[in-house]
This record gives structure tokens, sequence and C-alpha cells, in this order.
């Protein structure tokens, strides 16, 4: 059982809290949930959307199509009619309004629209839609927001503009008494989401309307929520996993899609951690700096205090820092940068996904020096890598680049809280506090890593250009060739401790490779029964570290198999990496750069496409 829930609007009249609400209300009837939002770069006026998907089991992606589609404006009708298989919700009022009328609507889906439309005989309003989706089997229902809102504001003696945004819980309410979720649930849900008495109150009135004007269409059973679960999304599970990490200090310039990570940080401070089975007291401080070149430097000036340091940002930030990750490199800090990926070149799709970046975060700054690579694949993998790249930070005295994608960063998901359970274990590495006198701070070593003193605890601590082991600037030939080379042991020593098995992930059995890495491990996951349904049997192998990366075992992994690269960028850049570590080429590509999701139904209908012989599947799903 697997149902997709869509509703759309102008951003900032409350779609996400909306779509949040639901997906609260679903969670508090049993069910598991993926949402995605998808939004414009703009703060105000243009089409914003979120797809929630729920389950009796875990779910891990979204949906090309959806069951129930629910609008309040005709902007969400034009976008994605095409898209509904089962309910239409819409304004009643709105049935004379044109494609042309719709003034926010890019040309290019306008265009699109009148082409479908035009194609199967209708004309060119909502009224039309309605037809056109009738006549594929969609039950469409009617609502007359107005007069709904009239009542709620007559209850309440309040002017009409103050409950405008009630037209989003009635249009939530309707869609749950579809899916035969109990009103408590919505009331529950609403009373958690607004902190205001009589926001509360005429916003539970608008759901009971809603509630009163269908009946259950699915009757969806209440489940049993046997363990504690999670609802979180990727930019709130990263900070949490960085304060359980012991996160002491984290810079940020503001940029989409990172900078909702820095602020929940910043509003949860204090947290009481269990660190190698003790609890302590946990707190970060956070600043915004001017720029992302303050914010890097800043992170590493506070890591050689032997402060837990962290920056995050996405592609224009991450650019600027690019000078300040050579000096952490050089001088060996450990710095976290969280790089939230998304639509690029420059700043591209600032508010959609991609994986475009990925041998720019390999090759970030200039010259030669170590430089550890994680990518997560879903949210709880973002919370344990948060961890992991501290850990991984300190231990081999490098910078550690954590990528999440957009995708990832603003879709949520419920999981059970026992997959967050266990000890958080902190490996700061080779700390020494010495006595007096110069300290060989670089000190020449078998494997690379150097004794390391914070400042205040070294007697002379040094740092800066090229330098020798106590850290004094040196341009001699000799000296070059030995510092160089104890930098760059660091990755191999890394490479032979870090067990691959914790660099890849491997689902599944079969003679087919679904050859991935970060967010479109979700769709493959979800996608992996139903094509074995169909006699399609195949394997997820997913690369989480791409520095150093995990030669060996990928090469027993896919030797003699049918490898599959499914990317969200155009070059297949993790295939490239896999080509350039083991010499294996993938035999066919799926491919997205859109700057939307991967979806389910995506991964299914292009794997049946390369078996039947395709080498290059381009998807588009999405509006």
């Amino acid at each position: 059982m697997r149902y997709s829930w869509m509703i759309g609007g102008a951003q900032g009249l409350g779609v996400d809290t909306s779509a949040v609400i639901f997906g609260n209300s679903i969670s508090k009837a049993g069910y598991y949930i993926f949402g995605n939002r998808e939004y414009y770069s703009n703060i105000k006026g243009r089409h914003s959307y979120f797809q929630v998907v729920f389950s009796e089991k875990p779910v891990h992606s979204i949906s090309s199509k959806v069951d129930v589609l629910a609008t309040f404006d005709a902007e969400t009708i034009f976008q994605h009619f095409t898209e509904v298989k089962d309910v239409m919700i819409y304004d009643d009022s709105l049935k004379n309004v044109t494609v042309d009328m719709v003034r926010s609507i890019e040309p290019e889906i306008a265009e699109g629209v009148k082409e479908e439309l035009k194609k199967n005989a209708f004309g060119f309003s909502v009224g039309d839609v309605v037809k056109y989706v009738e006549s594929k089997g969609v039950k469409t229902i009617p609502v007359d927001y107005s007069s709904i809102l009239k009542k709620v504001a007559d209850t309440y003696h309040i002017p009409l503009s103050v409950v405008e945004r009630a037209k989003n819980i009635v249009v939530v309410a309707i869609s749950l008494s579809l899916f035969g979720i109990k009103e408590e649930h919505l009331r529950n849900a609403i009373a958690s989401e607004f902190k205001n008495d009589l926001f509360v109150k005429f916003n539970t009135t608008a759901a009971e309307i809603g509630y009163s004007l269908v009946q259950a269409k699915y009757n969806l059973p209440e489940l049993n929520v046997g363990e504690p679960r999670i609802q979180v999304d990727g930019n709130t599970i990263s900070a949490i996993g960085k304060l359980s990490a012991g996160l002491r200090f984290q810079s940020y310039y503001p940029i989409t899609p990172a900078s909702d990570e820095s602020t929940y940080i910043e509003a949860n401070q204090n947290l009481d951690l269990i660190v190698n089975g003790e609890r302590r007291k946990g707190g970060a401080v956070v600043v915004q700096a001017e720029d992302e070149l303050a914010a890097i430097n800043m992170a590493v000036g506070s890591a050689l205090t032997g402060t837990r340091s962290a920056t995050a940002t996405s592609g224009p930030g991450f650019s600027l820092m690019a000078e300040g990750i050579s000096w952490a490199g050089m001088n060996e800090v450990p710095v976290v940068i969280t790089y939230y990926m998304r639509g690029a070149p420059s700043t591209g799709l600032p508010t959609r996904s991609g994986q475009g970046d990925l041998k720019f975060a390999l090759n970030v700054g200039h010259g030669e020096f170590p430089r550890i690579v994680i990518a997560s694949g879903d949210h709880k993998e973002i919370y344990w890598d948060a961890i992991w790249a501290f850990n991984l930070a300190e231990k081999y005295q490098t910078p550690v680049i954590h990528v999440i994608e957009k995708t990832l960063a603003n879709a949520y998901s419920s999981f059970d809280e026992k997959e967050l359970d266990g000890n958080v274990e902190v490996e700061r590495g080779k700390i020494v506090k010495p006595e007096g006198g110069y300290f060989n701070r670089f000190e020449f070593s078998e494997d690379g890593i150097s004794p390391r003193a914070f400042l205040g605890d070294a007697g002379i601590f040094h740092a800066g250009d090229e330098h020798n082991e106590e850290g004094h600037i040196t341009e001699g030939t000799k000296n070059r060739i030995l510092m160089y080379e104890k930098r760059m042991k660091k990755l191999y020593t890394a490479d032979r401790e870090i067990p691959e098995v914790q660099r890849v992930n491997v689902v599944g059995d079969g003679q087919v490779v679904l050859l991935t890495w970060g967010s479109p491990k979700g769709s493959i996951l979800d996608a992996m029964p139903l094509l074995q349904n169909e006699g399609v049997k195949v394997q997820m192998v997913q690369v989480r570290m791409f520095n150093p990366y995990p030669s060996d075992l990928m090469k027993k992994l896919l030797s003699g198999k049918k490898v599959i690269a499914i990317e969200n960028n155009y070059c297949a850049q993790g295939a490239q990496v896999l080509s350039e570590r083991t010499g294996i080429f993938p035999d066919s590509f799926i491919l997205k750069w859109t700057g939307r999701s991967i979806t389910m139904e995506e991964i299914i209908e292009g794997v049946k496409k390369v078996m039947q012989g395709e080498k290059r599947v381009v998807l588009s799903d999405g509006a």
C-alpha cells in the first residue's frame, strides 16, 4: 500500500505548513511518510508544492503520479493536472480562469498545458481541466472556499483576511477525510502547529467543515505504532547529528538550502549528550559571518583551538571557501564542511536539487592535499554521517566535506527512533599537551598523522605556508618532498583503516547493479521490489565515501555484472570517479538534471528501457 498526496499554491501562503500538518496527521494514524518540498527562488508569490507519500511500511521517495491533488488556486491545477490519477480537489469559483490569466506561470509550462488540452479537444480554462481529468477517470471535488472562510470569520467575528490561509486547512481536512483518517489527528496536529489560541480555534473550525464535505473513499485502517518514531527533514537531522557529535562552533553565511541547519543549531544550542556512555552538557556557538570566506576561516580558526568546528553552505558559497579549505588542508586542520548540493552552474537553480558538484567537492582548492568526502543517501545516514565527519576530521587531521543534496535537505521522512539509537563514539585522534618550547606540530610520521596540540596548549605553535616540522615557513626542496608526502600519506592511512564495507551500501543481489550515490537511493529502494515483481532482479550499490574511494570492494561488487549508473547530473560524475579509480565503466545510464528528485516510477521505467537496449535514459518528471 502506497499513497501519494500533493498540495500546491502561491509561495508564502502556508503550503509548507499545510503539508506538515497533513503529514503529522497521517503519522498519528500510524503511517510512515516521505515528503518533498519544491519551490521557486522567490520569497513570495511563485508556485510551490509539497508531495507526501505514505504507507504502512517505511517509504523513501516521491512518486511521478499523485492519488489526491489538493488545490485552491488555478496555477496548481494547471501545473499538476496531468499528474493526478484518482481525486482532484479544486475551487469551484475558478472554473472560468484560463491559463493565460495566470501571470506567474512559466511560459514553457503554459504552452505545455495548452498543448495537452488542445490535443484532447478541450479549451484552456480550469473548467476544461476538470472535464479533462474526469475523462481520465479522476473524481473531482468542487469546494466553495469563499463561503467556508466567511462562515469561519463570522463565527469568531474577525476579518476575512485573517482567516484567508485557513483554506489550506479546509483542503487538508477534505483530503484526510477521503483517506479515512480520524478527525482528532488533524485537531491534534493543528494544536501542535499553532501557538496562538485564536489560530487554533478558527483552523479547527475550518477543519471540521472540511471533514463534513466528503465521505471516506479509501477507508485506511488505524495502525498501531509499535516503536517511537521520529519525523524530521535533512537540515534538522544534520544539525542534530552535529550537536550529538560535540559541535561547539558553527559559522555560516545565509544561502539556500544550507541556512536552516545553522538557524536550527542556534535555536537549540544547549543539548545533553551521551558521549562514550557518559551524559554531558553540550552547546554550540553559531556565528553568521559577513561572507563565506569569513565563514570557513572562522571555522578553521576555531578548530585550531581544539573546538569541534564546522560550516555549512551550498555551491556558490563553497566556491568562495576554496582557499580556506586549501589552507586547512596544508595545515592539517580538522574542519567539517557540510555541502548542501543544489542546481548549478553558478546560482543556476538556487532552490532546486542536483548532483553536479561531486567532482568539485573532490577537487576543491588549489594544489594537492588530502580531504575526505562523504555523501549521505537518506535522513538516517545524514545523522550518522554528521557524527562520522567529525571523527574522521580529527583522526586524520584533514577537512571533511559532507555532501547533502537539496532533495534531502528540504524533504522529511519518518522512521523508527531506534534507528538513531546507540552510543555516539567520539574519536579525537593524536591529541597531546606538550610542555614548553617549540612543538613539532607537523612532525614526520609513518602514517602521515602528526601529534596535535591545541592553541594555548603548545608553548610555541606555527602554521601558514609550506613549513617544516615546527611550522616555520621554508621553500627547501628536500623538506617540500617530505612534508608533501607526509600529508598525502594520510589518505593511504585512512584507506587502510576505514572498512570498505562502511563506505558502500549494498542492497539485494543480482547480475544487474543499480550504481548510485546520494538521494536516488530512496527511489531505488522503493522501486526494487516492484521491479522484482516484474521479473527484473537488481542489486543497489550506493557509494557513501568518495575519498578515499573503496576501489577494491567496488571491483569485487561490479566485476562481471551489468552496471547501470543512476544520478542527478548530466555527466554521471559518480560513475566517472568509479572509472578513474577502478577502470570499470557502466554499461548504461539513467540520468536527471532538471533540479527535481528522481521518482520511484522513473527508476522502474528507466531500468526497463535499459533492459530493452537503451544506453542513456534521460528523466524529466516533475513540474
